[in-house]
């Protein structure tokens, strides 16, 4: 046996005894003994013995200080998925919990899917089911993500990007969710690496060159603040860190500012003896160094649903330095850094009981929505929505507290007290004034949802609500409406084509001839029937060759109802090439501006022609799917040239905007508008409005931009 291995499980065991009174160390022993076997002749990409891995992330699970069952399901966690090991084999030599733990982590690797999102979404859904039921699950995922991106550099760079995109859409922000920081932080840092990797390395030497300099800092206002703890007769600990790579990029690109004006880039940490001396110890910090208006969170009085409670204050520290402090009791601190691996009740694979069970509501949530949602693209959106790290805290008039994320408005307010509440919401008072439906909620804000029988959800509220509730409440009440308008139009076009046969449509069905037609065209009853139809997807023709084929001839060449729209608006076929479409029956969307050579999508619009958005417009996720197409672009003789919006942000000096302007016509752009202002810091916000032949010429003059001196940021503007 490979001597790392036992050096590793004897590591292991080691952790456990830390924590454990009596762990069962034979469990462990029979665990790695079988994993062993079913992995011994197997590697991984790095050449290591595949076990290494299972046995690296069984550490990093003994590192949670969770339990026996739990450390062995780590160990075996891939041997359903990489031999021929059953869970049923599992379940019968470990026990129900580790064979549960390991059939919820395991990927559905061996079930045909159509595309590897889709795989990505059902493998989730189950993961989210078995975490509902028991948070281990989830906990060794997450310890199997960390060490798969600990060891990520031996992959093909394609496949780096997008399991650093799949780690920071949906792993980090579930470490977050259940508390564990130092995993989150880890998975973003790295993440960060792979997706963005000269921002990385460029930001980690900037970094680096400061590191004497801030440690200096550190040490020195650690110093003061103890000083001033002890005058005051307070027992507290205090430590200095920077913050982490991905936070500072984040705020230095939200923000448009270079690495010398993120001002917070330090937190401080204060861990007291009781809540008391929190307040205690708040009070002091403010009386030593003016605080930052806005910035101060209590995070005490009003826990985040994760558990996660301290103070957040933002200071003008030594030297006009700004810095953020937390201040935590120790169980908050351990709560903080630890999340639901610090319970003793989720060690022991308990569900969340009693007063804690309000901590897991999001995940609730989620079960209760992978239930209503089939569409797998449309299940991860609202998954990665709702992992969003940020809330905002707003009140009902009776003072009850709801956790919504931030930018959240009073639309999404209202569904998360109840969905007909959303549903037939008319306006809002917030803090006692009527407000704009779609005004962002801040913290503390009081809202009082007004509500009228007669009210409908917009469509247009789609745009402005950020929570994943309201967004799906709204989507599922808009297809439920056109569903019906659908089928209430297939009747009349059925009734209308029946007629010319001498048929009758209500005879039909009362006599269950038209079920019958209905079954052999796959749909399961008579109204799916009639959504089709009143969709396109099928001809009422189609409907009646099926009742009398020998009274019905074909009408036509047989192009289906979706073609023959087409034809009306394009006088081609689905798939067509934009180039020589009358333009009269085409218009390019302004949410996304399409321009040539970039992917797109063409939707069939109900009396304005055909619309074309790129293939990764947020828009097209609103729009009925039924009536979406292929289109392609061809080569274009005339040169046509399509508007796209650039945002340039730069320092504020003369001649600078002329050097952009030169860049725009060294690159044979013409600039058709510009906005531009100025802010409080110095720098210029340049809005322009430019028509471009097509994507590579867009690139081209983006990156010619980006090189002139003092400009900051240049990205495309989508509305």
């Amino acid at each position: 046996m490979d001597a790392q291995l036992q050096t590793q499980l004897d590591n292991i065991v080691r952790k456990v005894r830390v924590y454990h009174p009596d762990p069962d160390v034979g469990m462990l022993q029979r665990a790695f003994d079988l994993a062993y076997e079913m992995h011994k002749d197997q590697h991984r990409r790095s050449g290591e013995l595949y076990l290494t891995h299972p046995l690296s992330v069984t550490e990093l699970i003994a590192d949670l200080k969770l339990d026996v069952p739990c450390l062995c399901a780590g160990i075996l966690h891939d041997v359903v998925e990489d031999s021929d090991t059953s869970v049923s084999d599992l379940r019968e030599m470990f026990g129900e919990e580790v064979a549960f733990i390991v059939d919820g982590v395991t990927k559905l690797s061996k079930f045909a899917f159509n595309t590897r999102e889709e795989r990505q979404a059902e493998s989730f859904r189950k993961m989210l089911i078995a975490m509902a039921s028991d948070l281990r699950v989830i906990l060794v995922k997450l310890a199997d993500r960390l060490h798969n991106m600990r060891t990520l550099k031996h992959m093909p760079e394609a496949k780096q990007r997008y399991i650093a995109r799949e780690t920071l859409d949906i792993y980090a922000p579930l470490a977050h969710r259940l508390g564990i920081y130092w995993i989150k932080s880890e998975m973003e840092d790295m993440a960060f690496r792979y997706l963005h990797p000269e921002d990385y390395y460029r930001l980690a030497e900037t970094v680096t060159q400061k590191k004497a300099e801030r440690e200096r800092y550190i040490h020195e206002t650690i110093a003061i603040l103890e000083e001033k703890f002890q005058e005051n007769k307070i027992d507290a600990r205090v430590t200095g860190r920077p913050k982490h790579f991905y936070s500072i990029w984040r705020k230095m690109r939200n923000n448009n500012i270079p690495f010398e004006q993120v001002f917070d880039v330090l937190a401080f940490r204060v861990i007291t003896g009781s809540v008391t001396q929190c307040y205690e110890v708040l009070g002091l910090v403010h009386s030593l160094w003016r605080p930052v208006p806005g910035r101060f969170k209590d995070y005490v009085a009003m826990p985040k649903p994760n558990g996660y409670q301290s103070l957040h204050t933002s200071v003008i520290g030594p030297y006009r330095e700004r810095v953020e402090i937390q201040i935590r009791t120790e169980d908050m601190h351990k709560i903080a850094e630890e999340g639901v691996a610090a319970h003793w009740q989720y060690k022991e694979g308990k569900a969340a009981p009693g007063s804690d069970a309000s901590k897991f509501a999001w995940l609730r949530q989620l079960i209760e929505w992978q239930q209503d949602l089939a569409d797998p693209k449309e299940f991860m959106e609202t998954v990665k929505v709702d992992l969003f790290p940020e809330e905002v805290y707003a009140l009902t008039p009776r003072g009850e507290v709801r956790v919504l994320r931030k930018g959240a408005t009073p639309i999404d307010f209202a569904y998360a007290i109840h969905t007909e509440v959303g549903h037939h919401c008319v306006g809002a008072r917030v803090n006692g004034s009527i407000v704009p439906l779609r005004q962002k909620l801040v913290n503390g804000d009081t809202v009082e949802i007004m509500t009228s029988p007669h009210a409908r959800p917009s469509k247009d509220w789609l745009k402005s609500v950020k929570t994943g509730r309201a967004r799906n409440k709204i989507r599922q009440y808009i297809r439920a409406e056109e569903r019906e308008r659908s089928r209430q139009y297939g009747h009349e076009l059925l009734d209308k084509e029946f007629k010319r046969y001498k048929l009758g449509l209500r005879k039909m069905t009362k006599n269950g001839e038209l079920l019958k037609a209905a079954q052999s065209l796959r749909c399961h009853n008579v109204d799916e029937l009639l959504v089709n139809v009143g969709f396109g997807k099928i001809q009422p023709e189609t409907v009646v060759q099926r009742l009398v084929p020998e009274q019905a001839e074909p009408k036509d060449s047989g192009e289906g109802a979706l073609e023959k729209v087409m034809r009306v608006i394009t006088g081609k076929k689905p798939g067509i090439a934009l180039d020589g479409i009358d333009d009269v029956m085409v218009n390019y969307a302004r949410c996304c501006r399409p321009v040539k050579g970039e992917p797109i999508v063409g939707f069939i619009t109900r009396g304005r022609g055909l619309s074309i958005h790129t293939a990764d417009c947020p828009q097209l996720s609103t729009l009925e799917p039924e009536r979406q197409i292929d289109v392609h672009w061809t080569e274009d003789r005339n040169n046509s040239t399509r508007p796209v919006q650039i945002r340039v942000t730069c320092t504020d000096k003369p001649g600078l905007l002329a050097n952009i302007s030169q860049s725009f016509s060294a690159t044979g752009v013409n600039i058709a508008e510009a906005h531009c202002r100025t802010t409080t810091d110095g720098r210029a916000i340049n809005t322009f409005e430019v028509l471009v032949r097509d994507l590579k010429q867009l690139n081209v003059t983006m990156k010619a931009i980006r090189k002139i001196d003092g400009v900051y940021a240049v990205e495309r503007v989508r509305t």
